[in-house]
């Protein structure tokens, strides 16, 4: 696990309070102390409340309660108290409970898509796209393994994905085909993945020992006679599933015994139902 840095978090902090808090400013409420509490309205699994409180601190505040990222809590239960100073804590609040209310319904809704998967497959992982909220990606990433998923891809210069677009400098699938040879030799270290959307192409990759095979947008019925087939071709090829899976599929696709489910629907599930309560320090 890893944390955002300061420096990360100061350049949010900047985003979204480059000078002041204009309403607690107009209040000139100095002197006044206070405590405030971050508290959910529905069952969550935590991530970034590290980031959350670090934020707090940052902005003048001093941390009292605080649970830990990969914590599963209830509805009306807290997750971040904190005392300071009644502007500092308005501040900080804010700025915290933004951050908690993505990250912790990306963390929430992983989780789940993650039991439905082990209801049905303990050997299958879900594993996570590069195609994070762009200037974000730490955050998601963070999110995601606090709920027990895996990267798919950290970005584009850690792993091969060949896709169809990548066939199109070529002058027919065969000669594609023997170009993945060629790439594996070059990289005996690596696996390379290949994404197909067909049956029949499917079959050919797996006839030339594809070490990945990414199976896009395939319907539960060709999926399950491509994975038929795998057992007979060649069982040390590992298949993934992609494209348009998220929690109200994702069991499905995992009854069928693939190896892994790539999913972005994480990184586009809204808001944890978050909310915060003042009180002043007697």
């Amino acid at each position: 696990m890893f944390n955002l840095t300061d420096s990360e978090l100061e350049n949010y902090i900047k985003e979204d309070l480059p000078y002041f808090d204009f309403t607690t400013h107009m209040q000139n409420a100095k002197n006044i102390k206070v405590t405030a509490e971050i508290f959910t309205r529905e069952d969550i699994l935590v991530s970034c409340s590290e980031e959350a409180s670090r934020i707090t601190e940052i902005l003048g505040c001093k941390v009292k309660k605080n649970a830990s990222s990969g914590t599963k809590i209830k509805k009306d239960e807290t997750i971040l108290k904190i005392k300071g100073s009644y502007e500092d804590i308005q501040k900080s609040m804010k700025l915290a409970q933004m951050l908690l209310e993505y990250s912790c319904k990306m963390s929430t809704y992983t989780n789940n898509m993650i039991n439905e998967i082990n209801d049905v497959n303990k050997n299958c992982e879900l594993l996570t796209t590069r195609k994070t909220i762009p200037f974000a990606k730490r955050l998601c990433i963070k999110s995601i393994l606090c709920a027990g998923a895996l990267p798919h891809r950290l970005g584009l210069s850690e792993s091969i994905l060949l896709f169809d677009y990548h066939r199109t400098i070529y002058k027919n699938d065969e000669k594609f085909y023997e170009e993945i040879n060629k790439i594996k030799n070059r990289l005996p270290e690596k696996k390379v993945v290949v994404e197909s959307k067909t049956y029949e192409d499917s079959i050919k990759l797996l006839e030339k020992k594809v070490d990945v095979l990414q199976l896009d947008k395939m319907d539960l019925d060709t999926t399950k006679k491509i994975i038929e087939q795998k057992n007979k071709i060649n069982k040390n090829t590992k298949i993934l599933v992609a494209g348009g899976i998220n929690l109200s599929n994702v069991k499905e696709y995992a009854k069928l015994q693939v190896d892994g489910i790539v999913s972005s629907s994480m990184y586009s599930c809204g808001l944890a139902n978050l909310s915060c309560k003042v009180k002043i320090k007697e």
